[in-house]
């Protein structure tokens, strides 16, 4: 964390009108993230059905979004808190299914049948774990799970007839594997639709001067992300 740093010029990506420069450091990579693991790694289609798996988290949040920009006819979100639950809800999301610390995969699965319109298409998968298992129980035909974390394990449980019966997909996805140019069209969309206020993220904003109490106690959670603000006043010129 520095007042000023050095970037390669072909780095650089405008923030247009509109777009404040604390929302647009909140959506960052996070945003990328769920962008390009909806359209690059899972070429998501318009009308088919979207699962995100810990929406509650910034690549979750945007996910959501993101996959109802991009034309998915129906975005299922599972959420922990109840917090992230209405925010999913008010990001677009046409179901949300709560996700129970005492779930087990078949449990979970259930829920998810329940809140489906049959099988879906696209998993976005940031948590893998038990959400991870439960959702390869309700995959559609030629189905693409996209794991971009582990939030809630490094490891998850499928059957071969699982992946076999669907013809399904699993994928990873991360930011390191972008070329320049994906990463800066992909920012370049993202920013757009930031700008007519399609795409955000849950944040709080704390000056640099305060970045020492903001350390040690640690700011915001995995639904609000923290923001350091550089200077008194934010900077509107991107």
């Amino acid at each position: 964390m520095a007042e000023l740093c050095v970037v390669p010029t072909g780095d650089l990506v405008p923030i247009p009108d509109g777009l404040s420069d604390e929302t647009a450091a909140a959506l960052g990579l996070s945003a990328v993230a769920a962008w390009m693991s909806l359209t690059w790694r899972a070429g998501l289609q318009p009308g088919e059905q979207v699962l995100v798996l810990g929406a509650g988290g910034a690549v979750g949040q945007v996910a959501v979004q993101a996959a109802r920009l991009l034309g998915a006819r129906r975005v299922v979100a599972v959420c922990r808190s109840p917090e992230a639950q209405k925010r999913a809800t008010d990001d677009g999301a046409d179901v949300v299914v709560p996700l129970h610390d005492s779930d087990t995969p078949a449990d979970l699965a259930e829920r998810l049948r329940q809140a489906l319109d049959g099988g879906v298409d696209v998993v976005i998968d940031p948590v893998f774990g038990i959400p991870a298992t439960a959702a390869t129980h309700v995959l559609a035909p030629h189905a693409r799970i996209v794991n971009l974390g582990g939030a809630a394990s490094e490891s998850a449980t499928f059957t071969s007839a699982s992946l076999r019966s669907t013809s399904a997909s699993l994928l990873g996805y991360t930011n390191n594997a972008l070329t320049p140019a994906q990463r800066r069209q992909a920012l370049t969309e993202i920013f757009s639709h930031a700008a007519n206020g399609a795409l955000h993220v849950a944040h709080t904003v704390t000056p640099l001067t305060d970045i020492t109490s903001t350390w040690s106690t640690g700011a915001g959670t995995p639904a609000s992300r923290p923001v350091i603000r550089i200077g008194t006043k934010p900077n509107t010129t991107g």
